[in-house]
């Protein structure tokens, strides 16, 4: 074999190489395209989940307020001194918290969505608080974070923070 032919062997050899791997990855990326593709959540969508929990402190019930806690979340409360670490502690926070009829309002939502089973929304709320014993109505405006995780198809808060401003 000459010198030249086993160039131009080489070069075909080379060729036929690169439309090999070209031809597979394209066939990698067309399967690729047939899997399902992962959803993940519209930042409305993560920003109504607050609509959801606001709604469940409506009905007066710290179980149905629970409900929406995942079974390790951890609530840092507007109103307590003491993390909440589990169910009983929750329900524990939300009795006393309910009395007050909460009623709450964004007033600014900043939400990241992580992922399809995760996002967190940050902002300022504000809540206005009737007092059981006079009927007093006094507004308290707050900065909170929740994260949330989707637990089992269900939308879960994970971690809840909610502290006064300073400023107020």
């Amino acid at each position: 074999m000459t010198r030249r032919s086993m160039t131009q062997r080489a070069a075909l050899v080379t060729a036929a190489a690169l439309v090999a791997v070209g031809t597979v990855a394209a066939g990698v990326s067309l399967a690729g395209s047939d899997a399902p593709a992962k959803t993940q959540p519209g930042k409305k969508q993560v920003a109504t989940l607050f609509d959801r929990w606001n709604t469940a402190l409506q009905t007066g019930d710290p179980d149905k307020v629970a409900d929406l806690y995942a079974k390790d979340a951890v609530l840092l409360p507007t109103v307590s001194d003491k993390v909440r670490t589990d169910r009983a502690e929750i329900v524990d926070y939300f009795e006393h918290f309910l009395l007050n009829k909460p009623v709450g309002k964004k007033i600014q939502t900043i939400v990241k969505v992580l992922d399809g089973n995760s996002a967190i929304d940050t902002g300022v709320y504000e809540f206005t608080l009737t007092d059981p014993d006079t009927g007093k109505k006094r507004v308290v405006k707050a900065r909170y974070s929740y994260e949330y995780e989707k637990v089992g198809g269900t939308w879960k808060i994970q971690n809840h923070h909610s502290s006064a401003m300073p400023e107020s």
